[in-house]
């Protein structure tokens, strides 16, 4: 009768650690699911994508008042909070990592070239696909090429390559745009 009762005890502790265990694990990965959308929300709403935005939210605040419910319901248990503090933080690596892949938008990038003889680099780029207009500089150095090239944020690091294969030493300077009418864009359909 002892050992069945010390059995039922040993099977009652387990399962209660099972419990907790994965009480920890929800908490968690509900953490990195809400952060993560959270990050990814802010994206569309920032590219206007307004349908999409309003969806993730919906979804991202029902995740998060899961989540807070089971911290705020076992706050005498310490790991309740350290799971959701570890998922929030994790959240934002895992969001920062989906954004990147998304990679939603236009840039624009300012190019300085310290070389001459670029045509064959604006052939390139242009082969490539990006949106190309050359002016002429004057700076501290003399007189130098400046490119104006519009083109998608994910084709960054393909500009990048093309760009140092043929100077090393550019001076690029990217910055994120919301194209209005006409010029390089237009021609793209979404």
């Amino acid at each position: 009768m002892k050992y069945s009762l010390y059995n039922i005890r040993i099977a009652e502790k387990e399962a209660k650690l099972r419990e907790y265990i994965l009480g920890y694990f929800l908490i968690f990965f509900a953490r990195i699911c809400d952060v993560s959308m959270s990050t990814v929300r802010t994206l569309m709403i920032v590219h206007g994508k307004k349908f999409h935005a309003s969806a993730i939210g919906f979804l991202e605040t029902i995740i998060y008042v899961c989540a807070l419910g089971k911290v705020v319901s076992g706050l005498e248990d310490p790991g309740n909070l350290l799971a959701y503090a570890l998922g929030f933080a994790s959240g934002n690596y895992v969001g920062i990592s989906i954004e990147e892949k998304i990679a939603i938008g236009n840039f624009t990038a300012q190019v300085i070239l310290k070389t001459d003889e670029n045509e064959k680099l604006l052939e390139s780029l242009r082969e490539k696909g990006f949106g190309v207009t050359s002016l002429q500089g004057s700076g501290k150095e003399g007189n130098r090429e400046i490119l104006n090239i519009s083109f998608r944020r994910k084709d960054l690091e393909k500009l990048k390559q093309t760009l140092y294969e043929h100077d090393e030493r550019a001076f690029i300077v990217v910055n994120n745009i919301k194209p209005i009418s006409g010029g390089y864009f237009s021609q793209k359909k979404k």
